[in-house]
């Protein structure tokens, strides 16, 4: 467990404020304690320092996890999120796009969002923008990127592409054995 260089630390907050803007300062100053970001066996855990101090006990060969799992970095050093940020990462979401009933199978299955499962979408989001996907009673679903932005989105084919799919939380069902 080691605190993220600033190449790690810059490549992580950009993917972050893809999805949540300038509100990443809001997850490591909370009101109830301060939050940081660690790197443990290539995957990026956000844990308050309190329990931090007490996971200095453990040796690191013995440690599996600590706090909550917000992605991985790649071979390539690249930032992939894990759909366990969502919990986070939904309150401060900028965009967001809200699917029909119908449609919601279908992306918690993996599929992306076509325009005929489209239920409402943030105003002026901008194309290939992130974007947190909720149902239209707002339970977060997962996350993805906008493949069209608000303005084309008015015009399109019903069977159009609007998100591209990331992640959703029907991986914990699907990939339970390789989500920690």
């Amino acid at each position: 467990m080691r605190p993220l260089t600033d190449e790690e630390t810059r490549t992580m907050f950009e993917k972050l404020s893809k999805y949540i803007g300038e509100n990443i300062k809001l997850l490591v100053d909370r009101p109830d304690g301060t939050y940081c970001f660690r790197l443990h066996n290539d995957r990026v855990y956000y844990v308050s320092e309190k329990i931090l101090k007490l996971a200095t006990n453990i040796a690191r060969e013995k440690l599996v996890s600590l706090g909550t799992c917000f992605g991985k970095f790649t071979k390539t050093q690249k930032f992939r999120l894990h759909i366990t940020a969502l919990d986070y990462l939904a309150p401060y979401a900028k965009y967001k796009v809200w699917v029909k009933p119908g449609a919601e199978q279908s992306f918690l299955y993996g599929n992306h969002v076509l325009k005929s499962g489209l239920g409402r979408i943030t105003e002026n989001t901008a194309q290939y923008q992130g974007v947190i996907v909720y149902s239209m009673a707002d339970v977060p679903l997962g996350f993805g990127v906008a493949a069209k932005s608000t303005q084309e989105c008015r015009r399109l084919d019903p069977m159009t592409i609007v998100v591209f799919h990331q992640a959703d939380v029907g991986e914990y069902i699907r990939h339970e054995d390789t989500l920690t």
